[in-house]
């Protein structure tokens, strides 16, 4: 048995690494920040300046026939030139009519990538980025809405040369009412306000898959089961390139609910994160990658180990009950905070805590999936295809 000293200090330590992943490392960054400055150039689209840098918008695509029309009009509206915008499907073996409804809009330039099987996402960007024009390619996913600025706005920063990748965010929407912001966006703007922190004192660790632009010249063949929305921006991190939060470039996308579509959507894209942070472990080492590997170590696996935490800071805390009404307390908080999630999750929420239930909910949720995606990847599961979501 561990003695009481011990055991003392792993609660509170537990209990302060909880913290740190969600709130201390944004908190130390935004410190940090105000003894930095931040640089880079831009481009003035429109004007007088440089000419701005030809995009490849790659849209990656499976069995989206209900929105891939709706995501190309959106791509045709977008305020860039339009000489110097390439739309290409990525379809991965698509067995829908995603294929019919991508062949329609040829005449207006949109290109069609089409593999047959199910050979991943990765495979597909693998076999498709050499053959685009675009000396900058955006990633898209089919059921992202981008604003008409979006790209412009990602493509500015590039007139930066250290500037390897720009990464936009997603609005997340419930129901058809685009201005109602579900749980997952409120979680979401915690990751926002990390990596626009993280960008203003060096380089923003990952990207957002459905959002994001690189040089094209940075891109390095993919493994079938990497996630290219993490290890792409690893790689050019390697590269000794930084990476940057655009707030002004966004998409909208309706909200996945929190059912087992997409607890299971966790556990798929944590797997991949985690194999990816294990085959890129040379970045963590801070005499070769300096600031960029704390960023690492504190964005990804401090928040990766969080549902241990909470995992000891509720044994541990049982087993101190005897030691004083702190604990007693302690111990009867988290049992609170544990029920009030099951409540929400349950559908139904205590009048005037709606929106903490909620919160609490997705934080139970998303922890929950990443204990699972520690369990998958500790079996030797691995991911290499998907299927879009039902939303």
């Amino acid at each position: 048995m561990i003695s009481v000293a011990v055991a003392e200090a792993l609660f509170w330590i537990s209990l302060f690494m909880i913290f740190y992943a969600y709130f201390g490392y944004p908190l130390l960054l935004w410190v940090i920040s105000r003894l930095s400055k931040e640089s880079g150039g831009a481009y003035r689209i429109g004007g007088d300046e440089e000419k701005p840098p030809g995009l490849s918008l790659l849209i990656s695509a499976y069995n989206e026939e209900a929105v891939i029309e709706e995501k190309i009009l959106n791509s045709l509206s977008l305020n860039y030139p339009k000489d110097l915008l390439e739309i290409v499907v990525v379809s991965d073996g698509s067995t829908d009519t995603t294929q019919k409804i991508v062949e329609r809009y040829a005449d207006q330039g949109v290109i069609l990538k089409h593999f047959g099987g199910r050979i991943g996402k990765t495979a597909c960007l693998n076999q498709t980025v050499p053959h685009i024009r675009g000396s900058v390619i955006v990633f898209s996913d089919a059921n992202s809405q981008y604003d008409r600025d979006a790209v412009k706005e990602l493509a500015k920063h590039f007139a930066d040369e250290k500037v390897g990748f720009v990464t936009g965010w997603t609005r997340y929407l419930s129901g058809e009412n685009r201005e109602t912001v579900d749980s997952l966006g409120i979680y979401a703007r915690i990751e926002l306000w990390t990596k626009a922190l993280e960008s203003k004192i060096g380089s923003c660790v990952g990207a957002d898959g459905a959002i994001f632009a690189i040089r094209k010249e940075l891109y390095r063949p993919l493994r079938p089961q990497d996630i290219n929305d993490f290890v792409i921006p690893l790689k050019i991190s390697q590269q000794r390139y930084k990476g940057l939060l655009e707030k002004n470039a966004f998409c909208f996308e309706k909200g996945a609910g929190e059912g087992k579509g997409e607890f299971l959507r966790q556990v798929r894209i944590t797997n991949r994160t985690i194999r990816a942070i294990f085959s890129n472990a040379r970045l963590l080492n801070p005499f070769h990658y300096g600031l960029f590997s704390f960023e690492l170590f504190s964005h990804k696996i401090c928040r990766f180990l969080v549902p241990f935490f909470l995992l000891f800071a509720a044994v541990i805390n049982f087993i101190l009950m005897g030691k004083g009404p702190l604990y007693i307390v302690g111990f009867g908080l988290q049992v609170l905070l544990y029920f009030l999630a099951c409540v929400s999750g349950g559908g139904r929420n205590v009048k005037y805590l709606a929106g903490l239930t909620s919160l609490l909910h997705t934080f139970v949720l998303v922890n929950a999936a990443v204990f699972w995606a520690w369990v998958t990847y500790l079996q030797g599961k691995t991911f290499t295809t998907w299927a879009p979501t039902q939303r």
